[in-house]
């Protein structure tokens, strides 16, 4: 049986098409490579209500929120 619930922030950068992945906002702000192209300040990315479908866009790169699915260990 799947469960939702892990957060997940998904990163592209557009020039490169790296994709990164993080576990939250904070971890991704942790990443020089991203929080150098984010043109943001932690704060004010917060205040974006990002979601998959609600990305944030600049020139550089997309920033999508999601979930990640698992498995419920305990049911097995």
């Amino acid at each position: 049986m799947l469960k939702h619930d892990r957060t997940i922030i998904h990163v592209e950068v557009k020039d490169t098409h790296e994709h990164f992945y993080f576990g939250s906002a904070a971890a991704m702000y942790e990443d020089s490579r991203v929080k150098d192209l984010l043109k943001i300040k932690y704060q004010t990315f917060r205040t974006k209500r990002v979601s998959f479908d609600r990305p944030y866009e600049n020139e550089y790169l997309i920033v999508r929120k999601g979930n990640l699915n698992t498995i419920n260990h305990g049911v097995l």
